[in-house]
Formats: C-alpha cells, sequence, structure tokens
C-alpha cells in the first residue's frame, strides 16, 4: 500500500549527492531502476531526472518493517528513502556521476507501487515507436529523453536571455486568429458564437508580429506554438515551436548579425561549441548550382559538375533530349566508390527516381584505370576522356549523371549527394557546419494552378535592382530572403518585409490577387499600413528542428514532450477523436461520411 510523505523533504537529487556529504543524512526520492535482494542485503538503484544512486538497505542498519519492504521492491516503484552517503564498499561504478558513492538506508517509504512496464526504462531502447508512444508517460522516464527534454529547456531560457539584453520584448500573439491559408492547410476552430465561422490556428504569428512593428515595439520576439496540417516527417510536427522575432528599421545585415550573436552564444553555452563568424554566406543560386538543394549539407564535399556543355554534341540521347528541351546535365563524383557492386549502383538509380529521374547514368572508374559504363557505347573515346576530366574523375571514382529539367536534376542530385555521404559514413554529428542561404527567388511557379505563388509568403521584400523584372520576368525577381542551414537542415527562415504599399498590391497582383481579395484576406494589415509603417524584418526558428540536431538525435519526435505520429495523430490520448452530437450540435456543424466505391 502506497505510503504518505508527511514529515518528508527530499534533500536532493539522485546525482547531486556529491563526496562532500559522506558521512551525512540525505533524503532522496524517486523511481526504482532495479533491485537485488541478496538475502541480508539488498541493493537498489534509485532513478530520478538527474541520474541515479545506489542505496543500500542492510539488516540491522534498518528496522525489520524497512528492510521487508525493500525486498519487495520492483522497478518503477516509487520511494523516499533516508540514510547516510558512505564510499562505496564495493567495485566504483565509472558510467554514474555518484559511481564512488553509495546511500546506507535507514528508513524507506513505498510512495507508490507499479505494475510491470511494457518496456524496460533503459536508454537507447529497442522497442517500437508505436509501443512507446502509446505509453509515452513512461517512455519520458528514459534518460536520453530527459536529456533533451532538460538541453530544450536550457535553449529556451537561454534564447530568453540572449534577446532580453538584446533589448528584445517578449510579447504574446492570438492562437485564435483569421484564416490565411496562402501556404500550408489552416487548422480550423468553429466559432459557437458565431456558427458557420471558423478561426484558423496560426501557421506563424507573421501578420501580428508586423502588426507589432506598425505599433511601435521595435523589437519582439516569442517561443511561440505554431500549426500546419500537412504531411508529417522525420523532422516536421503537425504543433511545433518557434523562436520568432521581427525587428524595425532593419535590413538584411542586421537580422543576420544579432542572429549570428545568438547562434555562437547558444552553441557556446549549452556545447561548449565554438562558432566561428561571420557564417559564410551563399545564394540560393550558388547552393542549387553546387549541392543541387536550398539547404547544403557543408560537412562533405561531392559538389555538383554542370557537364552540359561537354556532352552537348555527344551522341548519348539521354543527354542531348535533356539539353535540347533546356535542360541540362549534372554529376557528382563519389570517391573511391568505382568499385561499388552493381547490384548497388542498382539501388541508387531506384533511390534517383523517387526523386523524379528516370534513370541515372554512371561510370565507374576501377583502381587500374579501366571503365565502366551504362552510356560508353554512345559516346566516342575523346568524348568520355573529356567528361571524366571535367568531373574530375581519378582511378577509384564513381562519377553519376542525371539529364533532365533543372528541377528534376538539381533534387535527384542534392538527395543523391547526402546519401551517399551516409554510405560513406562521412556525416559527423559533432560536427556543426552553418550556411546562410540569401536571395531566394521571390515567386515560384505553381503547376497545378497555373500562376505564380511566394516561395516564403506574400509580404517578403525584393531585391530593390530587381524591380523592374517584376512586370517583365517575375520568375528572376530575387528575394530579401535568408535561411540559416546546419548540416543540411533549415533550422531557421526570414526576409525583409515589403513596407511600401505600391509595391505590396504589385505582388499581390503577380499571386493572382485582386485588390477587394487582397483586402478581404489582409485587410487589417494592409489597412494598417496605412498609419506609418517603419521598414522591419523577421527570422523564424524551429525550435524542436534546431535542439533535435544539438541533441543529435534523427527524429524531431525525441525532443518533443508528446509528440504525432504520421497521420497527426496520438497514440498516447487517441486524438484526434468523434465528439458527442450534442457538443456538434451546439457549434451548428454536421458531419457528412464518405462514401467509399464499394458504397456505391
Amino acid at each position: 500500500m502506497a505510503e504518505s510523505m508527511k514529515g518528508l523533504h527530499r534533500t536532493c537529487r539522485c546525482a547531486e549527492v556529491t563526496s562532500e556529504m559522506i558521512g551525512k543524512e540525505v533524503t532522496l526520492m524517486g523511481w526504482v531502476q532495479k533491485a537485488r535482494n541478496k538475502g541480508g542485503i539488498v541493493f537498489v538503484d534509485l532513478r530520478d531526472r538527474s541520474g541515479i544512486m545506489q542505496l543500500i538497505f542492510e539488516n540491522g542498519k534498518i528496522d525489520e518493517e524497512g528492510f521487508e519492504k525493500a525486498g519487495k521492491l520492483r522497478s518503477e516503484f516509487v520511494i523516499a528513502v533516508t540514510g547516510t552517503v558512505e564510499k562505496r564498499g564495493g567495485a566504483v561504478n565509472t558510467n554514474l556521476v555518484t559511481g564512488e558513492l553509495e546511500l546506507i538506508a535507514d528508513s524507506l517509504r513505498v510512495l507508490a507501487e507499479a505494475d510491470v512496464p511494457p518496456f524496460p526504462i533503459e536508454e537507447n531502447c529497442k522497442t517500437k515507436d508505436e509501443i512507446r508512444l502509446k505509453y509515452r508517460y513512461l517512455d519520458l522516464r528514459r534518460p536520453d529523453l530527459q536529456r533533451n527534454l532538460m538541453l530544450k529547456s536550457r535553449v529556451a531560457m537561454l534564447t530568453r536571455q540572449f534577446f532580453a539584453k538584446e533589448g528584445f520584448l517578449e510579447i504574446e500573439t492570438p492562437m485564435l486568429g483569421k484564416s490565411t491559408p496562402e501556404g500550408a492547410r489552416d487548422y480550423l476552430v468553429p466559432s459557437r458564437v458565431h456558427p458557420g465561422s471558423f478561426y484558423g490556428l496560426p501557421q506563424s504569428p507573421q501578420l501580428y508580429k508586423q502588426l507589432l512593428m506598425c505599433s511601435g515595439y521595435d523589437r519582439y520576439i516569442q517561443i511561440a506554438r505554431c500549426f500546419r496540417d500537412e504531411d508529417l516527417r522525420a523532422d516536421r510536427q503537425p504543433e511545433f515551436t518557434q523562436i520568432d522575432m521581427e525587428l524595425s528599421f532593419v535590413d538584411v545585415d542586421d537580422v543576420i548579425d544579432v542572429n549570428e550573436r545568438y547562434l555562437a552564444f547558444l552553441f557556446r553555452e549549452v556545447l561548449g561549441v565554438e562558432v566561428p563568424l561571420p557564417i559564410q554566406r551563399i545564394t540560393w543560386q550558388e547552393a542549387m548550382d553546387r549541392y543541387g538543394s536550398d539547404k547544403p549539407d557543408l560537412r562533405f564535399g561531392m559538389e555538383l559538375h554542370d557537364v552540359s556543355e561537354v556532352v552537348k554534341d555527344c551522341g548519348f540521347a539521354v543527354f542531348s533530349g535533356a539539353l535540347a528541351a533546356g535542360g541540362s546535365v549534372r554529376g557528382i563524383n563519389a570517391k573511391g566508390q568505382g568499385p561499388m557492386p552493381r547490384k548497388k549502383i542498382d539501388k541508387l538509380v531506384d533511390f534517383a527516381k523517387d526523386y523524379g529521374a528516370k534513370g541515372l547514368a554512371y561510370i565507374a572508374i576501377a583502381e587500374d584505370g579501366t571503365r565502366k559504363s551504362s552510356f560508353a557505347k554512345f559516346m566516342t573515346d575523346e568524348e568520355m576522356d573529356a567528361l571524366v576530366s571535367a568531373m574530375e574523375g581519378e582511378a577509384g571514382d564513381l562519377l553519376l549523371f542525371a539529364a533532365d529539367r533543372n528541377k528534376v536534376v538539381y533534387d535527384v542530385l542534392g538527395a543523391l549527394r547526402v546519401e551517399l555521404a551516409k554510405q560513406m559514413d562521412l556525416l559527423d554529428k559533432n560536427e556543426y557546419r552553418f550556411v546562410w542561404v540569401t536571395e531566394f527567388p521571390l515567386l515560384e511557379w505553381n503547376e497545378d494552378e497555373n500562376r505564380f505563388q511566394a516561395m516564403h509568403h506574400p509580404f517578403t521584400m525584393l531585391m530593390e535592382e530587381d524591380l523592374e523584372l517584376l512586370d517583365t520576368d517575375p520568375g528572376k525577381v530575387r528575394a530579401k530572403a535568408y535561411d540559416i542551414v546546419l548540416n543540411g537542415n533549415e533550422i531557421g527562415g526570414g526576409s525583409v518585409r515589403i513596407h511600401q504599399n505600391d509595391i505590396q498590391e504589385k505582388m499581390f497582383e503577380k499571386l493572382g490577387f485582386t485588390k477587394e481579395a487582397a483586402y478581404e484576406q489582409f485587410g487589417f494589415l494592409l489597412n494598417a499600413f496605412k498609419y506609418g509603417v517603419p521598414p522591419h524584418a523577421g527570422l523564424a526558428y524551429g525550435l524542436d528542428r534546431l535542439v533535435m540536431l544539438m541533441a543529435k538525435v534523427d527524429s524531431i519526435r525525441d525532443v518533443i514532450a508528446f509528440p504525432k505520429v504520421k497521420d497527426a495523430s496520438c497514440l498516447m490520448t487517441e486524438s484526434p477523436s468523434r465528439v458527442s452530437e450534442a457538443q456538434l450540435e451546439e457549434l451548428g456543424l454536421e458531419i457528412e461520411e464518405k462514401q467509399t466505391e464499394s458504397d456505391r
């Protein structure tokens, strides 16, 4: 039976016991990690969020009732124990901070008994994710997850500390706002008071923080919850946290400066890692040309080579056809991978097809310099020599080529470059390589809707020198937008905002908005701009993704206390779930069941 805590007070946490406490009495509380009954003595490892402390229950040094209770302890029992700190009588455990110490117990209270857990509460648990997420409250007891969440808490605390010193004000913005579905899908919340009307949960505080700049708050910061109804993956969740900021009277360099200092401060304080400043900057076009990605991983080379000029007159129809259609031929050189077996190369071809390629051409150069190629018969020896030379190919290299529209070529080789780096063990999680990617395209063409859409959002300012292109060649207009990338992951992004009415109206026009439609959706912001709006810019980090990289884990779920799974459901609470007819009726809603083909 569980006992009360009446009269008991915890002295410290388990791993806070130090050698200075030897001979002193302390009271510890926590969960039993494991218990070993050796007859006249019971050894117990007590665990709390700080770590583990070994307890000794010895017959005669604790009363008979206490010793009897100690003998019945099992994993995950919650106990309180008082005793004297001593130097370990047995072998020292070098894996524990408290490995040289033990607590000789003189009293024990069992605060809660526990059923046998469905999986062991230990680091690097191999239990299936579905089971761990169903019992997430148990999973969260594991030391590795606890370290991740404590790291996240520390990052949030230091973030507030840094930006407060930089003159930023922390201001909350609403969760219930206007639905603005230009981008990802909104989560909608029905209004009981206004039947048939809905709030949208914020995809970001974007519009509110711009309004705060209009209101004269100058520098805003918020650790904000955001929601996006989109497909999930390892580094994405339907609800997530942003470190969100906006600054007035600034341009690109001002935003980058404060954020470089923030990152240097954060990594120094949390990880003891020095971030060299200034952080490297490359334009979006350079990132795509060199790495095939706007979030390039700079921890390894394997850059793309544009060989379009080299092969433009060759007899290989795949190459010449792509060039004739306005595309390009590019390749990557996987150093030392020339001996790769054909089956493994075929798997790379299948991998490339997943990213839109029709195939993948290759040249494998053996250690003796001989070549095997999927297309050599269509080219002369001279053409092959020129191609290998352009790729800086040497004995032992594997040269891989994609030929298609530029977007497909970039997507394929960008993904293939990272896949090969994984296979070649080139991705060191202890190395942190930052890069700013700047001058993104302002607009991108949406083929499904046959119109331009904003690559970031409709309030992004363009490069002043590209203003005339907005009328003549909108696809070539560059934005004053910038992303901060770490080890191939976009951890933050932002832009200078449009604050001039004429440019904003022209932007809406290019996005297919009539003036009436723009005011219907964004009227409150556009009206605010009539009353004196300062030049402003901002940036937002994905806090969860940033912490994921700092914690060196592969999934964002490992740094979120209660994450969702791929279909945006929670296995622990079994949400989303049906609600009662009475609730639906109060909201003026009716659920219409979708018919399947078999129902018709």
